[in-house]
């Protein structure tokens, strides 16, 4: 097992930790209503970037790797937001197991 070591100033960004809760709709279905957990700060690098095509049109994707100080309970299907930026995470894991970084792999939403 490798240590990673990250530069203490790396986790400048501000973002906002967010969970969704099914609200129902009335009519048999429901809408997502975001709520915040927490503030956190993070490292943020672009990984991939897509673009295909579906529909006669492209659907630009962006991944990103979010690494975060460790935090329990952040899992996939919760999102980081910046501003107008909301990164959908997909997976959540301690990368070298000793409790002190988080890295989220996120794919950005365009809003």
């Amino acid at each position: 097992m490798r240590v990673q070591f990250i530069d203490p100033g790396a986790f400048r960004t501000e973002l906002s930790l967010q969970h969704a809760a099914l609200v129902p709709d009335g009519a048999g279905g429901h809408t997502e209503s975001w709520s915040e957990m927490a503030t956190v700060f993070g490292f943020i690098e672009p990984v991939r970037a897509s673009a295909p095509f579906g529909a006669g049109q492209r659907h630009e994707e962006v991944t990103h790797r979010i690494t975060l100080r460790f935090r329990p309970g952040v899992s996939g299907g919760m999102r980081l937001v910046r501003a107008t930026r909301a990164f959908t995470i997909l997976t959540a894991h301690d990368p070298d197991e000793t409790g002190r970084y988080l890295v989220c792999l996120a794919k950005e939403k365009q809003t």
